[in-house]
């Protein structure tokens, strides 16, 4: 590898206040901020705003679409049309 063209690889934290999840790991994302860790360390700390514990997805909470009244509404607006 060249020297001196690649981010500094380091220890991160990744916080979502929302959800008030944290964790550490490896990143080049840049920040001014820093946090203390549980190891007494300080890190450099980048805020999300959705992670594995609040993610819809991830949480089980995500909304079921309701396709079938949505094609229903569909066919009673445009059943009577005709191409023309």
């Amino acid at each position: 590898m060249k020297k001196s063209i690649h981010p500094d690889y380091r220890p991160v934290v990744f916080r979502d206040r929302g959800a008030g999840f944290a964790f550490l790991t490896r990143s080049t994302a840049e920040t001014t901020q820093s946090v203390e860790w549980e190891d007494g360390a300080t890190y450099p700390v980048v805020d999300v705003e959705v992670s594995s514990a609040s993610h819809p997805f991830y949480t089980g909470k995500s909304r079921v679409m309701d396709s079938t009244g949505a094609v229903e509404k569909f066919n009673r607006r445009y059943s009577g049309r005709t191409r023309g």
